[in-house]
């Protein structure tokens, strides 16, 4: 079975650290990292950069999403296919099971989890447009979760992992983001303009995991007050403190995963991770308003795709308010700024595949299975609210961490639930962790799919490091800025990137023989003649 080539020894940036790449991706976080913590008046000033480009650049993300979902759409539907990543010859190298739980787990995460609950009950008290806490306001929520959960950002997803895949298994190309802009601009791909490419994935991605992690932790500790409240002799408080040790003690375990590898570490914690969340699921969907929750994932699905064009091209232009900056805009910065960890761990174990098969697994089903888990937790609390006891609004404006652990205690073992729910973002945690810091450490080896164990560590430490500074220096608003502020650069990578991997696809398709780019020509001299693209 053919895997994954070394690069350290057979391509053409032979270096296990990169030595541009490297320093400087490493010196712009920590630099973020110091004014998140040192310098005064950091919070308003991640507050006030946020709302400037929500506001003023919002706009450049809606187009993005929509333009990369519909690139995807036509080449999974085109001639291209057929065309098997790795060659004519190549067969999978995990099962499909396996390779489910893995994307899954790395490109929701956390974020269904803190979000679940929280999300739903938000938009049904203040919706975009609908009057707040009716039935109509309900109907919108889902709609709009179903929106920024859906199809969208595992478009992104599928575009970096297929590039990213097709680049490095039928083109003979380092496992790195710059690979797939060899059609675009040749051997450059090795100099400075891969370079940048190369640090602005790794940025990127840093602050989208930390984002995610800065997320968890907060649920984390919300879960574990609530536990230690009920059930503990001691209570564990919700401070920043708390939260920046248990960043610390999970980093811990996510650094033992990554040092252990992807066979052994990630897909083993994937799979212990969606065993886990897949129980909690059942649990809540049997226990639940199971006959409202089933009626709510039909209507709900079927409310999505009828109101698709609309809803993905809506720019709140006649509405005076901030909604989509704080939502919609938010979270497709946040895909955006992931999409270069989930893009490469997903074209990772995604050898043998074909392109067909590739674009349908990554978009429909890993789609489908977080529209069930949002209408189990999300129509399950709004029943709560429109037909039960209530109190779900009041849970969320009090605390969008904690909202999950007070919606699981309207259920039956209450302290099994809440420690489930505790266990299962800690697992989530490790695995967006573990796979970001394989990801980071890949790009930063140059295309290395087997970076050295001291350079895993560095990496997975960094992320905890980050975590926690923004954590300190801003809390929410500075993880939202980070992921925004990231994300706005690479989206315009990102669509070069649908440029670029077409172009391969028709090389590719007229050639199929030829495997491997042009070597690349290691000369100082950066002139236009030495670039095959363009």
């Amino acid at each position: 079975m053919k895997r994954t080539p070394n690069w350290k020894s057979e391509g053409p940036i032979p270096f296990d650290i990169h030595p541009t790449v490297f320093p400087i991706s490493a010196a712009l976080i920590f630099v973020f990292v110091l004014i998140a913590i040192f310098a005064t008046g950091a919070e308003t000033l991640f507050s006030d950069l946020k709302a400037w480009m929500s506001t003023y650049l919002g706009w450049s993300f809606v187009m993005t999403m929509n333009i990369v979902l519909a690139f995807c759409v036509v080449l999974m539907l085109g001639r291209h296919g057929k065309i098997r990543l790795g060659g004519p010859n190549a067969r999978p190298e995990f099962s499909t099971n396996g390779w489910f739980a893995m994307l899954f787990s790395a490109g929701m995460g956390i974020g269904l989890l803190f979000y679940g609950v929280a999300e739903p009950m938000y938009h049904f008290s203040s919706p975009p447009t609908a009057e707040g806490q009716t039935v109509e306001a309900a109907r919108e929520a889902m709609l709009y979760t179903f929106l920024h959960w859906g199809l969208h950002p595992w478009g992104v997803y599928a575009l970096v992992g297929l590039a990213l895949a097709f680049f490095t298994f039928n083109r003979g190309l380092p496992l790195s983001i710059r690979s797939i802009f060899h059609p675009l601009i040749g051997d450059r791909i090795y100099r400075w303009p891969g370079n940048v490419i190369d640090i602005l994935a790794t940025v990127a991605t840093m602050f989208g995991v930390a984002t995610s992690l800065g997320l968890g932790v907060k649920q984390v500790n919300a879960g574990l007050h609530i536990v230690s409240e009920k059930f503990l002799p001691f209570v564990v408080p919700e401070s920043t403190f708390v939260q920046v040790i248990l960043i610390a003690v999970i980093t811990g375990f996510a650094t033992i995963s990554v040092v252990k590898g992807l066979d052994s570490g990630i897909q083993t914690v994937s799979k212990l991770n969606m065993y886990i969340a897949g129980a909690l699921l059942l649990f809540v969907f049997a226990l639940g308003p199971t006959l409202f929750i089933t009626n709510g994932f039909v209507e709900h699905l079927g409310a999505y795709v009828q109101n698709l064009p609309a809803l993905a091209t809506w720019s709140e232009t006649y509405e005076n308010s901030n909604w989509q900056n704080a939502w919609t805009i938010f979270y497709y910065a946040w895909w955006i700024a992931w999409s270069p960890f989930v893009g490469m761990f997903i074209a990772r174990i995604s050898y043998g595949r074909t392109v067909r098969e590739f674009l349908l697994g990554v978009l429909l089903v890993p789609t489908l299975l977080t529209f069930f888990w949002m209408s189990t937790f999300g129509d399950g609390a709004l029943y709560l609210e429109l037909f039960g006891d209530g109190g779900m609004v009041a849970a969320v404006n009090e605390s969008l961490a904690g909202s999950l652990f007070v919606f699981l205690s309207n259920f039956p073992l209450e302290w099994l639930t809440a420690s489930l729910g505790v266990l299962v973002v800690v697992t989530f945690f490790v695995t967006s962790s573990d796979s970001g810091s394989l990801v980071i450490d890949i790009i930063t080896a140059g295309g290395n799919t087997d970076p050295p164990v001291p350079q895993r560590v560095f990496w997975a430490v960094t992320e905890g490091i980050v975590a926690a500074a923004l954590m300190l220096g801003g809390g929410l608003v500075a993880l939202q800025t980070a992921a925004i502020t990231t994300g706005l650069p690479f989206a315009i990578v990102i669509l070069f990137m649908c440029r670029a991997l077409q172009r391969g696809l028709n090389e590719y398709a007229a050639s199929p023989g030829a495997l491997s780019a042009p070597p690349p020509d290691t000369s100082d001299d950066d002139s236009d003649a030495d670039a095959d693209g363009g």
